[in-house]
């Protein structure tokens, strides 16, 4: 059965506000596949809250419009319970929707949402943060945290990530960690990047960066070796060519939960793309079938 009340947010400061999406577009959508939509544009820090008061309002789906910020914002506020998750991909990059198999055209996607199957998948959780994609440390923060400095300057999006990636690679800064899964095993490295995943990534070839499965019950823990700038670009191209390896490259842990101690008082650490400065020692965990998602089912031709 369709979702009879459905309440769609959409991010300003997503896609969806670049006129890409417009509310009333969105409404009308939904109205040709017989299901009347509520649409708010919400900013992002207030996304969670908002999405919560619709759960108490007796939504029976609540969609994120937007990049994995927006589909994190809800996916938080829907935790645990029996109202689920739908997705509007309108964001850059949009890793949770592909990985679900989620169509990135807006009709096809909205479909989903009153047709799909409902399933169950996984959420990663840092010192209370949760995330549905990946957590890090390292390289990646330092680069968000650039962009966002450059953009704070004028520069547009595209070139402040270059300008963020090239100062970060300049600098190729490291720390010394020490990650210890819940089954006792250990990794201690210095290291530029610390990258924990809500279920395992393909980390070579053309699928590097996507996930075959988001149902595991499993966090996969990626430390990145490093010897300087050169090596970094070495190390990429061979994720690409489907060369990078494990052990000799980086190591990798897949555990229910992960410790991560550093000689730091304070680190940066990304949750879906969003920047948090936090305490060590970092407790990592994973809750196996925590957030239900409205998805293609898994043999449709959409996947």
């Amino acid at each position: 059965m369709p979702p009879k009340k459905i309440t769609v947010f959409l991010n300003p400061g997503s896609g969806a506000a670049n006129g890409r999406e417009k509310p009333e577009r969105v409404v009308e959508v939904f109205r040709g596949l017989g299901v009347e939509a509520a649409v708010r544009s919400v900013a992002g820090e207030r996304i969670s809250e908002a999405a919560a008061e619709a759960v108490r309002e007796g939504s029976s789906a609540v969609v994120a419009g937007g990049g994995d910020g927006t589909v994190n914002a809800v996916a938080s506020a829907l935790l645990g319970g029996d109202t689920p998750l739908g997705v509007l991909p309108l964001g850059t990059l949009n890793h949770f929707a592909k990985d679900l198999g989620i169509p990135l055209d807006l009709e096809k996607a909205a479909r989903t949402i009153t047709e799909g199957e409902l399933r169950r998948v996984d959420v990663g959780e840092v010192n209370g943060r949760y995330f549905v994609n990946n957590s890090s440390i390292g390289l990646y923060p330092r680069v968000v945290r650039g962009r966002e400095q450059e953009q704070r300057l004028g520069r547009g999006k595209l070139m402040a990530l270059a300008w963020a990636v090239l100062a970060v690679l300049r600098r190729h800064p490291t720390a010394s960690v020490r990650l210890t899964g819940d089954d006792g095993r250990t990794i201690r490295q210095r290291t530029p990047l610390v990258f924990i995943g809500n279920n395992p990534y393909e980390m070579r070839g053309l699928q590097i960066g996507s996930r075959a499965s988001i149902e595991t019950g499993k966090l996969a823990v990626y430390v990145l070796h490093h010897d300087g700038s050169r090596s970094l670009l070495r190390m990429g191209v061979e994720a690409i060519i489907g060369r990078l390896r494990q052990g000799a490259d980086f190591d990798f842990l897949l555990a229910d939960g992960v410790r991560l101690d550093a000689r730091r008082d304070q680190l940066d650490v990304a949750t879906d793309g969003e920047v948090t400065r936090l305490s060590p020692p970092l407790i990592y965990r994973i809750h196996p079938g925590a957030l239900p998602v409205l998805a293609p089912p898994r043999t449709s031709p959409d996947r």
